[in-house]
């Protein structure tokens, strides 16, 4: 827990709007450089392995030159006669790195960049160090994290974002307490916890989890009210113009998360709007060629098995078959001579364990499966291995998935609803921006 504040904190409006406001800009900036950068990392990370370790390669060797020469423009500092530690220290995490500085002397810049995450932000959160850090100092710092935590996130390589977002805002948060001085009653500490706050609900959107997290970090109660406005009004700034982080993510990796509440031009819609066809489905008995000519054209997880007569009296929906329970049928040539249900067995020839998951979405082609004309010419008994659980009424006119109700699907679907006055309010970019 860092000791960032003592107990009496006396505060007023005026210390507010600087870190706020340009906190939830910065944050949205943030996140719509990190969206650009991960769209140029997928398409070098498909390319195969050797392209992401020479990425990973190519940023780590950036990132150390970088680092390792950054400190060189900063100025040796003469310590504090009051420094609560040694002055300068070496070979160990401290606030007064040596970095080629004569004795007594200390560079300012080496001891944010030579130190850990956690240690850069005891160093930017700390009281009574106001004098500590140059602005250019801060300002080297704070340029070198917004950037570098951009570059350095999407590579085959274990980074986070949490950390250093907040090392980022907290070097912001203390180049605002440096430009202001003396106009304000908060020390650079609490300006490096309000700018870590900002860029927090700029970035990543968060406000109660985060307001929790920095409140114990500085263990006062008597900051609540001001770290809730500063999360509060970053968030809102920051909504006018993107998505939080999370979100960017999820939608570029096209996972069917789905909000809390629908869009507000969804009320229009009914579900015939939205559902895509033409549906495709099997019968009870398929016939091989049927399954094959099915699968190949799409990438559907699950279809619809119908039985029709003379297999019942009436067309009604007999349960749902997953598409890697289709491929394991046809690895494993559990084929039909004859279109007729057989009394054998079928989990004679098809054990629980060859459905078991794995990967086969993604290593399981249809493509690599060999099957002659003979073969072709057979059919598969769905039944066995259809889930018959679902609830329907006949008869069946499609399937609705996730990404069906997905706001990107939708208005690909119906274009018009994009001016639609019920669209939530967002601020649009000049058109020059869409060519990035």
């Amino acid at each position: 827990m860092y000791d960032v504040t003592s107990s009496n904190v006396a505060y007023h409006i005026v210390d507010v709007p600087p870190v706020l406001l340009l906190g939830g800009l910065l944050g949205s900036l943030y996140n719509f450089f990190l969206e650009k950068v991960l769209r140029v990392y997928n398409l070098i990370n498909e390319k195969g392995i050797a392209y992401k370790i020479v990425l990973a390669c190519w940023i780590s060797i950036s990132t150390s030159c970088l680092l390792f020469g950054l400190p060189w423009l900063a100025s040796c500092r003469v310590c504090p006669a009051d420094a609560g530690e040694a002055c300068p220290t070496i070979g160990r995490s401290g606030n007064y790195k040596k970095f080629q500085c004569p004795p007594g002397h200390y560079n300012d810049l080496a001891s944010l960049i030579f130190n850990t995450n956690d240690d850069a932000i005891k160093n930017l959160f700390s009281k009574g160090t106001d004098d500590e850090f140059q602005h250019s100092s801060i300002i080297i710092f704070f340029v070198t994290c917004y950037f570098l935590s951009i570059l350095s996130y999407g590579i085959v390589a274990p980074a986070g974002l949490f950390v250093p977002v907040i090392v980022t805002g907290a070097s912001y948060g203390r180049l605002v307490g440096t430009l202001i001085g003396s106009h304000s009653n908060l020390n650079h500490g609490l300006f490096a916890v309000l700018g870590a706050a900002s860029f927090l609900g700029g970035s990543m959107r968060m406000t109660v989890s985060l307001c929790v997290i920095l409140l114990e970090l500085t263990n006062n109660l008597l900051l609540l009210p001001l770290m809730m406005v500063v999360l509060l009004i970053s968030k809102t700034v920051a909504d006018a113009f993107n998505g939080n982080i999370y979100d960017l993510i999820m939608k570029q990796r096209a996972f069917p998360y789905l909000e809390t509440h629908a869009e507000p031009y969804m009320r229009q819609l009914t579900v015939g709007d939205v559902v895509s066809g033409p549906l495709q489905l099997f019968h009870g008995i398929e016939k091989v060629d049927n399954v094959v000519h099915v699968l190949r054209p799409t990438r559907h997880h699950g279809f619809p098995v119908i039985d029709e007569p003379p297999h019942s009296e009436s067309p009604f929906l007999y349960g749902l078959i997953l598409r890697a329970h289709l491929m394991e049928l046809l690895k494993k040539k559990a084929f039909l001579s004859d279109p007729v249900p057989t009394d054998i067995d079928a989990f004679e020839q098809i054990s629980a364990e060859d459905f078991m998951k794995r990967g086969s979405g993604h290593y399981n082609m249809i493509e690599d499966i060999d099957l002659t004309e003979e073969e072709m010419e057979m059919f598969l008994d769905l039944h066995p291995f259809t889930n018959a659980s679902p609830y329907t009424r006949s008869p069946v006119a499609g399937i609705l998935t996730r990404h069906d109700f997905m706001p990107e699907h939708v208005l690909a679907l119906h274009p018009t609803l994009i001016r639609s006055r019920w669209k939530r309010l967002r601020l649009q970019f000049p058109r020059l921006l869409k060519l990035f």
